[in-house]
């Protein structure tokens, strides 16, 4: 489970068995029990949430758009 960063005791991250087939690009956050799921294709969106309110899932949001391209590269790198 590669954490790729971690805010506020969040930890944005994905796992290494995405399934088969692999899953399109995505990132999962998780503090606690609280967790998210976020899709990046055709446009960012939150996929599921779970134990998150609205105003926890849109700040969410605001951190995965603003680590795209670092979560992108660490996607790639690693299932390449």
């Amino acid at each position: 489970m590669p954490v790729i960063f971690r805010v506020e005791g969040y930890a944005f991250f994905f796992y290494s068995n995405e399934g088969n087939p692999r899953e399109p690009l995505h990132i999962h956050v998780r503090k606690g029990a609280a967790v998210a799921k976020f899709w990046f294709d055709p446009e960012l969106c939150l996929a599921e949430s779970y134990g998150l309110n609205s105003q926890e899932q849109g700040w969410l949001a605001t951190i995965v758009a603003s680590h795209r391209k670092e979560i992108e590269e660490a996607w790639h790198e690693f299932f390449s």
